[in-house]
């Protein structure tokens, strides 16, 4: 069996992790091919299990340019072949309409669209023409696939897409590896010292996750506790700009991305937020599941995601006053801490488990295929 990925960009992030555990669940009876929107941005293939059949781009037509009807036509040719394509945000939304109008005749496999959030471009307001070429692309779809309530309801209601084909599935992660604390020294090349206390957070660098006002909100916390952002990306040297600016440089650490969050998570004392937007953000449930309190602004549904206990410390989207206020709140009680961490850890086994998610995923794939299991 054989499934295309159609990705807009396969670094390492929240739905490429996702992506490539599905991968490794759904074990090597599956062959899998992967192409990025983006040339050259694969670095979520390190992630995959090397005893799984995977290849990597290839002669495939690019994901973006005009859509014309030429083009439209080599990326349907392009899908042939495969059992399911699988295509990922605004990125790869050429291909959906590239399906909708060839399948029929082209005789090409069904196809799940995957959307969980949108870049800087869409982060403060949807735009009116890609909300109407995704309505008409997505009707050849089998299902649109989301993980939060904010991006069901475009779904339904922007978009214009029937109940029925709209899927919502939250992310999950395995609860029970974020359980055992880290050695001191999981992070390469930063060794928590004994005492230290550490704000942490897992971002990729990019504009729409506002690292530089996290910057600055733990620029008020006290003097003994340290900022490490685990994640890589083009936004590095305004955040270590900002880091210098606030004259907090030497305690914030930016040691990359980290492969393996369960081995890190761990180490934090408190974890953050500070996206301008967000869906459903994997790094809240892991740290969640790591038994931390967070603080974050209310983006997508990050209210709705942790555990009542820790709902006073979700601000309001842009008040970066509020978002300081409650990170020092959280940093100057340990007991707080603790129990705000203990009520999520419970919350994340709960709800969002990684079990859930595969299973609901196992049969989207299936049912798309009209089969009642994968193989």
């Amino acid at each position: 069996m054989r499934f295309l990925h159609l990705h807009s960009g396969f670094d390492a992030g929240g739905k490429e992790v996702r992506a490539v555990r599905l991968m490794k669940a759904f074990g090597p009876a599956i062959r899998h091919r992967i192409v990025s929107a983006l040339p050259g941005a694969y670095g979520a293939a390190e992630l995959i299990d090397p005893a799984l059949e995977v290849e990597l781009g290839g002669d495939f037509p690019p994901l973006q340019g005009r859509p014309t009807p030429a083009r439209l036509h080599r990326l349907a040719e392009a899908m042939c072949g495969y059992d399911l394509v699988l295509t990922y945000n605004w990125g790869a939304m050429d291909t959906v309409l590239a399906h909708r109008l060839h399948a029929r005749r082209l005789g090409l496999p069904p196809l799940v669209h995957h959307e969980d959030g949108f870049n800087e471009d869409e982060a403060q307001g949807l735009k009116w023409q890609r909300n109407l070429f995704r309505r008409f692309a997505l009707g050849g779809a089998f299902a649109l696939v989301v993980p939060s309530l904010r991006l069901e309801g475009i779904a339904l209601g922007a978009w214009k897409q029937p109940r029925a084909r709209v899927r919502l599935i939250s992310n999950g992660i395995a609860t029970a590896a974020y359980a055992k604390a880290p050695p001191v020294d999981a992070i390469a090349g930063l060794v928590k010292a004994p005492g230290a206390r550490w704000l942490g957070t897992l971002a990729g660098l990019r504009a729409v996750k506002d690292l530089p006002q996290l910057v600055r909100a733990f620029a008020r916390m006290p003097g003994e506790w340290e900022l490490v952002i685990l994640g890589e990306g083009p936004e590095r040297g305004a955040i270590e700009a900002q880091a210098r600016a606030c004259g907090v440089a030497e305690r914030v650490h930016l040691p990359g991305f980290v492969a393996d969050p369960s081995r890190a998570v761990g180490l934090f004392d408190l974890f953050a937020l500070s996206s301008r937007s967000e869906q459903f953000p994997i790094s809240v449930v892991e740290s969640m599941a790591a038994g931390l309190a967070v603080a974050a602004p209310a983006v997508g549904d990050v209210a709705a995601m942790v555990a009542p206990e820790n709902h006073p410390y979700v601000t309001a989207p842009g008040d970066e006053a509020a978002l300081a206020a409650a990170l020092c709140a959280l940093a100057g009680d340990g007991d707080l801490r603790a129990r705000v961490g203990q009520a999520n850890r419970v919350y994340a086994a709960r709800h969002y488990d990684e079990n859930v998610m595969i299973s609901a995923y196992r049969r989207t794939y299936a049912g798309a295929m009209g089969l009642a299991d994968l193989p």
